[in-house]
């Protein structure tokens, strides 16, 4: 079974920053990712990490070069730094998790870009 914690969400001006964390317990989780889903709009991908083959990493198309996705070993911990936020950023951002048998979603935290 897996947990998942995620905080540092928030309301933040266009051009700026957010860092979103999101704890992880539990055990054989192979990779973690944050997606997003704004009113009225599907849920897509921003961005994940692959615990194996080096870190892998893949970005969505629209936060390349402005999203760093991250991760703190110690602290079984994933982070997501957003810099130059956009108020099309704005979303309830979740964590996910993969595990050789399931899938895990955590309850979301919001983030709201002001213009």
């Amino acid at each position: 079974q897996v947990q998942l914690v995620e905080s540092g969400g928030g309301l933040v001006q266009a051009g700026g920053s957010l860092r979103l964390s999101c704890a992880a317990s539990g055990f054989n989780i192979k990779s973690m990712g944050w997606y997003r889903q704004a009113p009225g709009k599907q849920r897509e991908l921003v961005a994940t990490l692959t615990f194996t083959n080096g870190g892998s990493t893949n970005y969505g198309d629209s936060v390349k070069g402005r999203f760093t996705i991250s991760r703190d070993n110690a602290k079984n911990t994933v982070y997501l730094q957003m810099n130059t936020l956009r108020p099309e950023d704005t979303a309830v951002y979740y964590c996910k998790a993969d595990t050789s048998y399931r899938v895990y979603w955590g309850q979301g935290t919001q983030v709201t870009v002001s213009s």
